[in-house]
């Protein structure tokens, strides 16, 4: 009987680039440090916690564009990252702060989201290099996990403004929490901000423009952040009414044929 030779261990195989995955890591312990903050009815923090794990997210992947430093690993812990911050976190701290008041419903809607995130995460993983870049087949994990959380951090931070609205709270968060999984295994079309490219020069009042946005953004940045979001979250279907007006038969113009690809 022969037994199967061992082969050398290949340390260069199984090394990894350290600078763009400790975004990664950071990002990840973003979404964990949420999830505990969650448990202990600290929901201010898991909120912002929420937020910075999309910061992390965004900046590992054009940190490793710039530095040369894509790998597979890199591909692969990122998509594991993004699920726990933007999949479970979001939907446990959803259940632990409203959702729980509705029992059996609660965790199911918080479940709905979870496993929307994971199926938005797995089908954005195949359809790469297939899909038109300049839109995002569904509404992103990170935009979707910012409606939630925004929703939670602007009820803490303006509770004494939106004290009248604090019985409907648990409703907007079932609302919310349902419309924000359900649009991430939708196709609904997002635009994806591809197209802005940040060497190309513009004009001098862009920069104008881009003071006036960091001053509303740093005035209240909660309130600022979600409304964002919101328009974005909206702005999918808003183009997809558009485009089916456009593909309606009229008696007088002929129909608009839809030459895009879809995503």
């Amino acid at each position: 009987m022969h037994l199967p030779t061992k082969r050398p261990l290949d340390l260069k195989r199984q090394s990894i680039y350290l600078l763009p995955n400790l975004f990664t890591l950071a990002a990840l312990f973003a979404g964990f440090y949420a999830i505990v903050s969650a448990m202990n009815h600290k929901f201010d923090l898991a909120a912002v916690a929420i937020f910075a794990a999309m910061v992390l997210d965004g900046l590992d992947g054009r940190v490793a564009r710039l530095t040369h430093t894509q790998s597979a690993f890199g591909a692969e812990f990122d998509s594991l990252s993004d699920m726990v911050s933007f999949g479970v976190a979001p939907a446990l701290v959803a259940y632990v702060w409203q959702l729980h008041q509705f029992g059996k419903i609660g965790w199911m809607v918080a479940f709905i989201y979870c496993a929307a995130a994971a199926l938005r995460l797995a089908r954005f993983n195949t359809n790469i290099g297939i899909v038109d870049k300049r839109w995002f087949q569904g509404l992103p994990s990170p935009s979707a996990a910012a409606l939630v959380a925004g929703l939670v951090w602007i009820s803490h931070e303006y509770a004494e403004d939106l004290e009248p609205l604090m019985p409907a709270l648990p409703w907007l968060a079932l609302i919310f929490t349902l419309f924000a999984g359900l649009s991430m295994v939708s196709n609904v079309r997002f635009w994806s901000f591809k197209e802005l490219h940040m060497r190309k020069t513009v004009p001098f009042v862009v920069m104008l423009l881009v003071v006036i946005g960091l001053l509303v953004l740093v005035s209240k940045p909660p309130l600022v952040l979600f409304l964002f979001f919101i328009g974005y979250g909206l702005s999918g279907y808003v183009y997809w009414l558009y485009c089916l007006i456009l593909r309606k038969p009229r008696s007088s113009i002929p129909a608009v044929e839809d030459t895009e690809n879809q995503t």
